[in-house]
């Protein structure tokens, strides 16, 4: 079975207030518990603002190290889910029922194996 990346895409800004936010993360929470019962779900996290981020680049040989998001934007990944499933349709699936859920964009992405280590 193939695993997949959904990764949630958010507004940059303040969270909404828990009046707005505590139904959305309760949605999620029952999403991530369909994918668990159903064997799909693999991992999840949310992240820190993307102000916590630090970037490391290599220039000449040397470690640069900057404080910051690599990309600025009005948009940015404010957590993920890995899944396991059959095919594409079935991850695009997951991916729809997390988007209704947490009222935001997901971006369902195949990922590779042996690519990177």
């Amino acid at each position: 079975m193939a695993q997949y990346l959904l990764t949630i895409y958010q507004p940059d800004g303040d969270p909404p207030p828990p009046e707005i936010l505590d139904p959305i993360m309760r949605d999620v929470e029952a999403v991530n518990a369909e994918m668990r019962e159903a064997g799909a779900w693999v991992f999840s996290g949310g992240l820190l603002p993307p102000s916590s981020a630090t970037v490391v680049q290599v220039k000449e040989s040397e470690a640069l190290v900057t404080d910051g998001p690599y990309l600025e934007g009005k948009e940015h990944v404010g957590g993920f889910t890995v899944i396991e499933a059959p095919d594409l349709d079935a991850a695009l699936e997951w991916g729809h029922k997390l988007a209704r859920a947490i009222t935001l964009p997901i971006e369902v992405r195949p990922m590779a194996f042996g690519f990177c280590g």
